[in-house]
């Protein structure tokens, strides 16, 4: 999964829906709170590579995708793959100084996966003080969208539209697509794997059936069992379902587009999925929304606020959903400047990026969370 495994998004990292949560005994105002009673609330910014700010409705060149233990954090800055001991920034080192990527989660033991950007893009593993990065085999550059487990599995998929798991390096297994699924289907996104082995993608489908002329088109959220059991095509909520991450427990998270450009609805998918796909809403200043990422135990779910690009009433915002109740806001590091959430820890961080009151994006991690959230009025 793209948040934190201590055990990360990525992308990604990335956050989640989810049941009741009862945590650490601590209740605030904003919801049940994910951090011990020690934490300071506090918006931490990460050093920087970048200059640029924040571009509505494109890939962003800062913030921080996935959050590992202790003080080890990654993602990307200045379009560069790279991760922060505390807040002090390190390159990861590529073979060719002019490429671009991202780091796009990392597990409890520091195995980063991440992302070469570029025609001959690929994925490829990382560990803090390593001489170079480990390309994986038969891994292509599509999107940003991989995962790592705490045993060390990384999933993605390939520009054939092929679902892959990898170990030590080495391709270990295929992610076939639902047996069901229409003829031309392919997988669209491999998005997240949970410590149990869990694999949560999309598959795109594009066909029109030649005897009555009704015409599939759309993605739809898949699971790949663990132990390598047949693929389930779970519930969609809209002719385009992105699934973002799943917890320990299987609880999904992801959003809907909802129509034409940018009108996203926060999703949420839970086992058994035998019934339709929920919604937590929107936060309460914004239209649109979005569910990056789900820390792995303790239902921490986070995204963006947003408004379409061409209806820039206020700026994106980053949100957090706690499991239960409406949206909460997360403060901006600067009035009147967006910010974005990408990544969920159980300790209660919330990794992403914001804008400062220089107008630069930074990336940033939002300490004890739930406590910062507030519902605005």
């Amino acid at each position: 999964m793209k948040s934190t495994r201590t055990r990360t998004r990525t992308r990604r990292a990335a956050a989640a829906a989810t049941a009741a949560l009862v945590l650490a005994g601590i209740v605030t105002a904003a919801g049940p709170a994910t951090a011990a009673s020690t934490c300071t609330p506090r918006i931490q910014v990460l050093g920087s590579l970048g200059t640029g700010g924040y571009e509505v409705g494109s890939r962003q060149h800062e913030g921080v995708l996935a959050l590992g233990a202790g003080d080890l954090t990654a993602g990307i800055s200045g379009g560069k793959p790279v991760y922060w001991t505390g807040t002090r920034l390190h390159k990861v080192p590529m073979p060719d100084a002019t490429l671009g990527g991202a780091v796009l989660a990392v597990n409890k033991a520091g195995l980063m996966v991440g992302t070469v950007h570029g025609p001959d893009g690929y994925l490829f593993t990382y560990r803090a003080g390593d001489a170079a990065i480990t390309r994986l085999p038969e891994s292509d550059w599509l999107s940003d969208d991989a995962d790592v487990n705490d045993a060390g599995h990384v999933v993605s998929r390939n520009r054939t539209g092929l679902g892959i798991v990898w170990k030590d390096g080495r391709k270990v297994r295929d992610l076939p697509l639902p047996a069901d699924a229409a003829p031309g289907t392919r997988v669209d996104l491999v998005t997240g794997i949970n410590d149990k082995g869990d694999v949560l993608g999309m598959a795109r489908e594009d066909y029109e059936d030649p005897e009555t002329g009704a015409r599939l088109e759309g993605t739809y959220p898949v699971l790949w069992p663990a132990g390598g059991g047949p693929a389930q095509a779970l519930a969609r909520t809209a002719n385009e379902s992105h699934v973002q991450d799943l917890d320990e427990s299987g609880r999904i998270v992801g959003y809907d587009w909802n129509g034409m450009g940018y009108r996203y609805l926060p999703a949420t998918w839970t086992p058994p999925y035998t019934g339709p796909a929920g919604s937590p809403g929107v936060l309460s200043t914004h239209p649109y929304g979005t569910l990056e990422a789900i820390s792995p135990t303790t239902g921490l779910s986070v995204g963006t606020a947003k408004f379409h690009p061409d209806e820039q009433t206020l700026p994106d915002q980053a949100q957090l959903w706690p499991g239960t109740g409406p949206v909460l806001a997360l403060p901006r590091l600067a009035p009147d400047r967006a910010s974005a959430a990408s990544s969920a820890a159980d300790d209660g961080r919330v990794g992403g990026a914001a804008v400062n009151a220089g107008g630069t994006l930074k990336p940033v991690i939002w300490t004890c969370a739930t406590k910062q959230a507030y519902l605005p009025e």
